[in-house]
This record gives structure tokens, C-alpha cells and sequence, in this order.
């Protein structure tokens, strides 16, 4: 979910942050004997040098659950970053979303394949966009087509510049996706990828229009209830996130020595089913578990939430319904998706089997390594051959679609 929305911007940092990381790229010293998240410690630290004000991490394996932090919660204060702080997860969000259409398919209440206009007649239209022509599953792995409210200029401006005389504003649903359906389409219906958030928030209208509840009822119903994920809500339209908490900062434009503003405070209906839920790592981990063990949906169903389009000129890898999927450089699968909304860069990853997760947070979104921190947590060091500036790999290519 795009808060900066400039694509290269995201790409400059993370090869800024690459420098700084830059010890990542031997193998773990002899201390990864003692302590097998050696890597991806000194990879959060990395983050914190590179200025980053702080940085949360839990990974959970055989050998049970890791907690770190490194950097401060508040940049007043001081406090640290703890385990237990509550944070905004940006399109993280998408996976919770996707499973609620899916276990409606697996109830025979929905189909993947029917028409977006079968759910909302006239919703999608303008410009070339025709919502006969766009089914669910296009929505879910963005190959619909369907422009990307976040780049249209004057909302991008809006959110960025405009923040702070903004940063209350309300936004229904219906309205961001006019503001998308005043632009052409990207390309046509199941023709090539293109990550769009309108296509998050149009399935989030769907889930309410199959369901007769909101989504949020129904993410909370089917997915935070039954997975205990205690610490995990949905905002709505309310400004302030639920303690305890850090303090989440922003640049809101690209220069290097831009003004840092504190941007806790936020009205999230602007990413509304594309990206406004506040979790903690710890609930992140057990979603994700649940997620990739198959905890939450038959069979069928599992297979659609795995099975992979190609994300083109993006990078290697794939996008699911929800997830992506990335190899790494030590050649472990990782699926995972990242999430950014102001003042705070998520990155949720799982291993094919749902046994080793890892969540991080970090509370700035003007720079930072995501590629090290999941390369440090997977394989133990940042092997990547482009662990310097220069082409980004696969996973930051991914991570860009934010």
C-alpha cells in the first residue's frame, strides 16, 4: 500500500540502506552459534543506522519465538520499541481480506470467477473500465487492470504534502474508486499485473455485499476471533491506535533532508480493505501460521490463495491472492507481503509450511532494507548478489508494492 506512492523513491532507499547493511553480506559470525538470529539482529540494527527511529521483530520456529528490538518507539521520549506495540500493517491488511472471499467460496456463496458487476452493478465504470469484464480472482492477484487510486496525482499529493491539513480527512469506498475510475485502465482485464489498491477496496465492498456485514465484522468474525489475534483491530474511521504504542514518523516527500513529522495520528479510511488494520508482530506471526498451515481454508480454497501469477517487469517471484511468493538467495521459499501507511513499513513472511514466520515494523517510511532483514531471518546473512546499490532483487521488487 503506496503512502509515498513514488515507486522509486522506495527503490533509492532500499539501496541506501544497503551501504549501511553493508556487514550483512558475509556469512553470520561465530555469535550465530549462540544466537541463530544473529543475522537478523544486526540487520535491524542496520535499519536504525541507516535512520530509521526504530525497529520491531519476532520470528517464530521450531525452537520457539525470538523477540528483538533495536531504535526508539518515540523520538522524544526515547522510549524503546517493545514487543508488545501496536502499529499500522498497511496492505498486510490484503491477506485478511482475501481470506474472507475465499471461505465465503469454500460456503458456495461466492465464486471466484464471477464479475465484479455480478456483486456491484455499475460500481466499476469510466474511462474504459467495465466491471462485466473484471472477475473476483482478478481483483485478488491485481490483474485486473483497474487503475491504482494511490497514483492519481492530486490524491497522491493529498496524502503525501497535503498530510497534515489532511490527515483527518474521511474517504467512503465509492469515492476512491471514482477517484480510479476517472483514469484509463492500465491494461485490459487479465492481461498482465499491475498492483492497484482499488482492487482491495472494491472486494472489501463485495465481502458486504455477499455477507450483509461489514468487512471489518467480517475479518473480525472469521479470522481475529477464531485466531485469538487479541491485540488486532480495524480503525474504521478513528484517528488514534490502541496502546500501548510507539510514535509512527514521515517524511511526506522525497528529499533526504525532508522535515520528520509525526504521523501516529491518522484517519485510515483513505486504504480502508486495502490496508487500515493495526496489529502487533506477535498476532501478525499467528496469522500467518494459521495462514500457511491451512488453518483457515479448505483445501480448494488453499490452492487459490497459492497459486501464483507472474508479476512481469516487477521482478521474479509471483502474487497470490493476498501474498506473494519469493526465493531467496539461499533458495528457500518465503511468502510474505509488505505493508506501508505513514510512519510505519510492515513486512509479514512465512516459510511454505506456516512453521517459521517473522514479522517487522518499522516506524519511518523514508528508507530501510527489507530485503536484508528477511534474507538475515531465512538464510542466516544477506547472500544477495546486489546487496550494494544497484538493481534491486526480486524481494525488493515485490516490497515495493507498498
Amino acid at each position: 500500500m503506496s503512502i509515498r506512492t513514488v515507486r522509486r523513491a522506495l527503490v533509492g532507499a532500499l539501496a541506501t540502506a544497503a551501504v549501511t547493511a553493508g556487514v550483512l553480506t558475509v556469512p553470520a559470525s561465530a555469535a550465530a552459534a549462540h544466537d541463530p538470529h544473529a543475522a537478523t539482529r544486526a540487520a535491524m540494527e542496520a535499519q536504525v543506522k541507516a535512520g530509521i527511529p526504530g525497529v520491531l521483530g519476532q520470528a517464530r520456529d521450531g525452537s520457539g519465538v525470538w523477540k528483538a528490538a533495536s531504535g526508539v518507539a518515540d523520538l522524544t521520549t526515547q522510549r524503546p520499541r517493545q514487543d508488545q506495540d501496536r502499529f499500522r500493517i498497511g496492505s498486510v491488511t490484503k491477506a485478511f481480506v482475501s481470506v474472507v472471499l475465499l471461505q465465503q467460496e469454500a460456503e458456495g456463496r461466492i465464486d471466484l470467477d464471477d464479475k465484479v458487476d455480478d456483486w456491484l452493478p455499475g460500481t466499476v465504470r469510466g474511462n474504459g473500465h467495465d466491471g462485466g469484464l473484471i472477475t473476483v480472482r482478478q481483483l485478488l492477484n491485481h490483474t485486473s487492470g483497474i487503475y491504482n487510486y494511490t497514483d492519481d496525482p492530486e490524491f497522491r499529493k493529498t496524502i503525501t504534502t497535503g498530510f497534515p491539513e489532511h490527515r483527518y480527512d474521511t474517504y467512503t469506498p465509492r469515492q476512491l474508486v471514482g477517484i480510479a475510475t476517472t483514469h484509463a485502465p492500465t491494461f485490459r482485464p487479465g492481461k498482465a499485473w499491475g498492483y492497484s489498491n482499488t482492487n482491495y477496496v472494491l472486494a472489501g465492498m463485495i465481502v458486504e455485499k455477499v455477507s450483509g456485514r461489514s468487512y471489518a465484522q467480517e475479518i473480525e468474525r472469521r479470522v481475529i476471533k477464531p485466531l485469538g489475534l487479541r491485540a488486532t483491530t480495524l480503525p474504521g474511521t478513528s484517528s488514534g491506535l490502541p496502546g500501548p504504542h510507539g510514535r509512527g514518523y514521515s517524511k511526506l516527500e522525497d528529499t533526504p533532508d525532508a522535515k520528520i513529522y509525526d504521523t501516529t495520528e491518522l484517519n485510515p479510511s483513505w486504504g480502508g480493505a486495502a490496508g487500515e488494520i493495526i496489529s502487533t508482530a506477535g498476532d501478525l506471526n499467528r496469522f500467518y501460521r494459521a495462514l500457511l498451515g491451512g488453518e483457515l481454508l479448505p483445501r480448494a480454497q488453499q490452492r487459490e490463495l497459492l497459486t501464483v501469477v507472474p508479476v512481469g517487469s516487477a521482478g521474479p517471484g509471483g502474487y497470490g491472492l493476498g501474498v506473494s511468493k519469493v526465493t531467496l538467495s539461499c533458495g528457500t521459499d518465503v511468502w510474505m507481503h509488505s505493508g506501508g501507511i505513514h510512519g510505519s513499513t510492515t513486512l509479514a513472511t512465512s516459510s511454505a509450511d506456516g512453521r517459521h514466520t517473522s514479522a517487522f515494523n518499522l516506524n519511518g517510511d523514508w528508507t530501510g532494507d527489507l530485503d536484508a532483514l528477511v534474507e538475515a531471518e531465512y538464510c542466516g546473512t544477506d547472500a544477495r548478489p546486489s546487496a550494494a546499490p544497484g538493481p534491486v532483487t526480486a524481494l525488493a521488487a515485490l516490497t515495493d508494492l507498498r
